[in-house]
């Protein structure tokens, strides 16, 4: 597999999404069934992994050490801090704080060292340069050796970045969430030489193509986060089936599944974007990665684009309480 740089870290082209094997859309892998996936992963080439300690809260970052330790000196792995596990899921981005849960999250995930450590969510309490400081703290410590941040804004990351570099930036992305191409955030990276972390790059499942009105999420035993959000309603999920139609499109033309072309997309958009779909199966962690073999042309992306301009897409991508920590600063 090739590789791409994030600032200066350079990752597989791919990455791997841990949070769904454990935590958030349905109900948690098996972990021995977990660790395949991870290890699966690594034997196909991918070298990038992405937790955070709320994943679980806790047991993500767990099952992602136990299954990297045989090989961690051949793997990146990302992590993040930010929220309060231990009470009401608030933020707490004190520099005291985040000195702390490092320690937790390195025991965690067995190692010494942490690739990328993001602020999991912008804390309007306290300043970002004193979040980027004390991580500029643990970099000089040699915990941690790179900065990224989570859902931030243009503001925030160059505020940030003037304290201590940022190697990565992560947001949701996909062909039907594109809001960072329009709100500065991937111009922004672009100008200050900063990667960008794509995360829901299937639209959280939805680009497979799979989901319809009558799709459920929840069930007596577990709950999935997506069925509180508006798009993912019954409503939008029927409404939005141009965007499946269009992907189903390219797919058959490509020879391919509409989650390979949904990947090939992201990826052509810039060479340094690195996507992380998550996913608990093999089989599906395989059609991921044969994404790779599809390279979409300057002119298949603006057909696609053309075609994406006469589709509205319907509902917000997360509820009111979830876009509420959202930085949208200006």
């Amino acid at each position: 597999m090739k590789t791409r740089k994030l600032g200066g870290l350079s990752v597989s082209e791919l990455g791997a999404g841990c949070m769904s094997i454990s935590a958030n859309y349905g109900p948690a892998a098996d972990r021995s069934e977990g660790i395949a996936v991870i290890r699966r992963a690594h034997e196909l080439g991918v070298t990038f992994f992405d937790t955070a300690e709320v994943y679980g809260p806790f047991t993500n970052e767990m099952l992602v050490g136990e299954a990297l330790a045989p090989f961690r000196d051949q793997v990146q792995i990302a992590t993040k801090f930010g929220f309060v596990t231990e009470g009401d899921g608030s933020l707490d981005s004190r520099p005291e704080r985040i000195k702390r849960v490092v320690e937790e999250s390195l025991e965690r995930l067995r190692t010494d060292r942490i690739d990328l450590y993001y602020q999991h969510r912008v804390d309007p309490n306290v300043p970002i340069e004193e979040v980027a400081g004390a991580v500029k703290d643990l970099i000089a410590a040699g915990k941690v050796l790179h900065f990224g941040l989570s859902e931030a804004s243009a503001k925030t990351i160059r505020r940030a970045h003037a304290v201590q570099p940022v190697s990565a930036v992560q947001t949701e992305y996909s062909l039907m969430e594109r809001s960072v191409e329009g709100n500065g955030v991937l111009d922004t990276c672009e100008q200050l030489g900063i990667g960008f972390v794509p995360w829901g790059p299937l639209g959280q499942g939805y680009l497979s193509g799979k989901m319809d009105g009558a799709t459920r999420f929840n069930d007596d035993q577990t709950v999935d986060m997506r069925s509180g959000f508006p798009r993912f309603s019954a409503e939008n999920l029927a409404a939005n089936k141009p965007i499946i139609d269009l992907l189903n499109e390219f797919a058959r033309i490509r020879d391919a599944k509409p989650t390979q072309i949904a990947l090939a997309w992201v990826m052509a958009r810039k060479p340094w974007i690195v996507p992380i779909p998550g996913t608990s199966r093999i089989r599906h962690l395989e059609e991921n990665i044969q994404a790779l073999e599809i390279q979409l042309s300057a002119d298949d992306l603006k057909r696609v684009d053309a075609a994406l301009a006469s589709i509205v897409v319907r509902g917000g991508r997360m509820n009111a309480a979830q876009m509420a920590i959202v930085d949208q600063s200006v």
